[in-house]
């Protein structure tokens, strides 16, 4: 484990011809800096806060801090921060729902309920209040931007949840869209939403939004009586599962050959998965490859197609929807114009882009392009308001892409991605708490590959809403582990993602059948683990100050204990990791 204190044993003899003692050794670890920091130069380290001067043979002497790291920087160093650039994005991944219940009169709204159990799949109750209101604890820990799952409204029933559809599902994940123009009622309004993205923005903060292109939510119960799709039975509303049953078996309710099927998304905007060759009353079938297949059996958008169409039928028994009829509109133009409207309203910064294999890359390519002339309009309209004349920014979520073994491919050129997730990290981040040899080899590969291409950027992470939560499957529990595995992230060359709690050692929560739903438990406010805290906090601040950890150049330097430095133009690090 990265925890180890360097021990400076303390050798007194006696001088024979005097009866003197020699001088005790300087405490602390002598760090080689040298080549980075010339000789009288003052330096700090971040961690402790000591001070020292560089001395004649380029080196320093520090005790490393309680976790066994050394940051050196430039003294002063931490009075000011850099321009935020991209490249050393440190992106805070929150679940809106999960995360803090800023406003409980709107945790039911659309009637949606409770299930007085271990409210696996229910709605929990965070909102855009909830999530503003703990910006200054997101903005301590460094992060320079914020994932939101998307704030649009969602499903109003649910569905049967886990493998053995033991627990009511709803899509309090913001996954399952029902309106991609309306906020969800769960989350706020319009107002909360604009008073969230001002309030990150008034702190430095980026706003990142997730998206889908891929589908929309499942058909249930509640969505189609609420708005007149008349497929389902009377009764839905009563409906429980027959002893021995599961909640899986709702689908007994649908009338599935009405032709009221039609009135819902209708065959022109999505194919449809159901038990015979084709979807409900002649939905077209899914397909077979990753453009055109169902993922989860959920709906599958046809943004493959160029044909024009009409806005949903549903949409007009919809009061509160923004959705109209665009001229001459396909599927995708349709929903690249819904989600790029969030931008042009409210300044959004850049989008996450869910399932992004399974949508074509000129799709994504258009929503970047629609999303940049979004952010132009919004800025020219709010010059009080802008952070900067950046570009606007999207990375995607292609399963199982990995740094070393694929590089950078054609979602960075006809996707027009400027990121992708790297699932590889979370792979490998145990067994750098175990190895400083390990975290040698990974950081000076990311480095060559990262860092020699201004166009090429990855987000890494250790824990994330579908994978696993690192504190429960590989830490175990071992808040040392957490704070250890804090250590290789927030050292990490490219971009980071910091799932809600992994600084505050959040506990697994209930998950029944399906290991994903535990993943996603309540932020842990009232049982923070503090020392983790601190050092996450530490660790992030140093990263934010210093661009060249995600973004300069990789070099070994020699010494004691694993000790690298990371260089780009003026900026300049040491960081020493003691040996496990």
């Amino acid at each position: 484990m990265l925890k180890r204190l360097l021990f400076i044993s303390l050798t007194l003899s006696a001088v024979a011809c005097s009866g003197t003692e020699e001088p005790t050794p300087p405490a602390g670890l002598s760090v080689t800096v040298g080549s980075i920091f010339p000789a009288g130069t003052a330096v700090r380290d971040a961690y402790t806060g000591k001070t020292a001067t560089v001395e004649a043979d380029g080196t320093v002497r520090f005790e490393p801090g309680a976790e066994g790291v050394i940051l050196i920087e430039k003294d002063g160093a931490q009075d000011d921060l850099p321009a935020f650039t991209w490249d050393n994005a440190i992106v805070y991944f929150v679940m809106l729902d999960r995360f803090m219940n800023g406003d409980p009169s709107n945790d039911h709204s659309y009637g949606r309920a409770s299930d007085g159990g271990d409210e696996i799949g229910t709605w929990h109750g965070g909102d855009l209040a909830g999530l503003t209101a703990k910006l200054d604890h997101i903005a301590d820990l460094g992060a320079n931007a914020i994932w939101i799952t998307a704030p649009y409204e969602q499903i109003h029933g649910w569905v049967g949840g886990g493998g053995l559809g033991e627990f009511k599902h709803y899509g309090y994940h913001g996954y399952w869209a029902l309106d991609f123009t309306t906020v969800d009622a769960n989350y706020g309004d319009r107002a909360a939403l604009a008073a969230f993205v001002d309030a990150a923005h008034a702190r430095g903060i980026r706003v990142i939004m997730d998206v889908v292109l891929n589908h929309p939510g499942y058909p249930n119960t509640q969505d189609m009586a609420e708005l007149r799709v008349n497929v389902v039975e009377p009764d839905w509303a009563t409906w429980e599962p027959a002893p021995g049953g599961d909640y899986f078996y709702f689908d007994i309710l649908f009338d599935r050959h009405n032709d009221a099927w039609l009135d819902w998304w209708s065959p022109a905007w999505i194919r449809m998965t159901d038990v015979g060759p084709v979807g409900p009353n002649g939905y077209p079938a899914c397909g077979t490859n990753d453009l055109t297949r169902c993922v989860g059996y959920l709906p599958d958008f046809k943004t493959d197609s160029a044909l024009s169409v009409q806005p949903p039928p549903f949409y007009a028994h919809k009061p509160d929807t923004r959705v109209v009829a665009l001229p001459d509109a396909s599927v995708r133009e349709y929903l690249v114009t819904w989600l790029s409207d969030w931008v042009r309203e409210f300044g959004i910064d850049g989008f996450r882009c869910d399932t992004a294999k399974h949508v074509e890359r000129t799709a994504w390519g258009e929503l970047k392009d629609a999303g940049q002339a979004a952010l132009d309009e919004w800025r020219a309209a709010n010059p009080s308001k802008k952070l900067d004349d950046l570009p606007f920014w999207m990375t995607g979520e292609v399963f199982s892409y990995s740094v070393t073994s694929e590089g950078k491919n054609d979602y960075f050129s006809t996707a027009k991605m400027d990121s992708l997730i790297n699932f590889e990290f979370q792979g490998r981040a145990n067994s750098l708490t175990n190895s400083t040899d390990e975290m040698e080899t990974l950081y000076s590969a990311y480095a060559e590959r990262i860092n020699q291409d201004p166009s090429f950027n990855v987000l890494s992470y250790i824990s994330s809403h579908d994978t696993s939560l690192f504190f429960e499957k590989q830490a175990k529990g071992d808040t040392a582990r957490q704070r250890a595995v804090g250590t290789a992230l927030m050292l990490v060359p490219g971009g980071i993602q910091v799932f809600y709690g992994d600084e505050t050692a959040r506990p697994f929560g209930p998950t029944g059948s399906d290991p994903n739903q535990g993943t996603r438990s309540d932020m842990n406010w009232d049982a923070i683990d503090a020392p983790t805290l601190a050092h996450w906090q530490t660790l992030g601040r140093f990263r934010q100050r210093h661009p060249a950890i995600a973004a300069g150049a990789h070099q070994k330097l020699e010494g004691e204990a694993y000790t690298f430095a990371r260089t780009l133009g003026d900026d300049a690090v040491v960081i020493v990791v003691t040996q496990p």
